[in-house]
């Protein structure tokens, strides 16, 4: 039988001061998905912001920890045992700074990559067995940024306009993926997603 529920998990750091940096784009992919049905209404609920949504035949839980990205765990890990969310049923969206901007790629398992939010997750459920849309934000000496800019700092700046396009446009084919994906077919949602190189 086909599961009837899902929980998408956007990472993010929570504040003003954060929207539209690279290493939110897990939140804007949430607020995306969101956009879809206009009913979404974001309201916090165990360190995090979440929505319950219908969407694509199923029942959607967007999740956007506000526990700062080193802790994401500590929100996903009630939603996953509170909602008994099996781990084939949950993606977690974030940045990937080894993948040049706008580039798509969806994968299952495997390890954290140096990304303190996955590492959180997989400490905090205690699995590293369910599935991540990586999106690159690309290193510091792409576009305008200076090579020698520090990562952590890199992670918080803002996407270039010509970035900023390209992640815009990205999006649609995120939401695209997403539903694929949702609608049960994980190696055709794959093969989508990991086209956008």
């Amino acid at each position: 039988m086909p599961p009837d529920s899902f929980l998408l998990v956007g990472l993010g750091n929570p504040g003003a001061q954060y929207s539209g940096t690279r290493h939110n784009i897990g939140f804007d992919v949430i607020d995306a998905v969101a956009g879809k049905d206009g009913s979404a209404v974001f309201s916090g609920k165990w360190n995090a912001l979440a929505a319950k949504v219908s969407l694509w035949g199923v029942t959607l839980h967007l999740v956007k920890p506000q526990t700062y990205m080193n802790l994401s765990g500590k929100a996903v890990v009630r939603f996953v045992d509170f909602f008994k969310i099996p781990l084939s049923s949950m993606i977690v969206i974030h940045d990937d700074l080894d993948m040049k901007t706008g580039r798509l790629k969806l994968v299952r398992g495997g390890g954290a990559g140096g990304h303190n939010g996955i590492r959180s997750i997989v400490d905090s459920i205690g699995s590293p067995d369910f599935y991540r849309l990586k999106i690159g934000i690309g290193r510091p000496g792409s576009g305008s940024t200076p090579p020698q800019m520090p990562v952590e700092r890199y992670v918080l700046t803002s996407f270039h306009q010509e970035e900023s396009q390209l992640i815009a446009e990205r999006m649609s084919e995120v939401v695209v993926g997403l539903q694929k994906f949702i609608e049960g077919d994980a190696n055709q949602a794959m093969n989508f997603l990991n086209s956008f190189k």
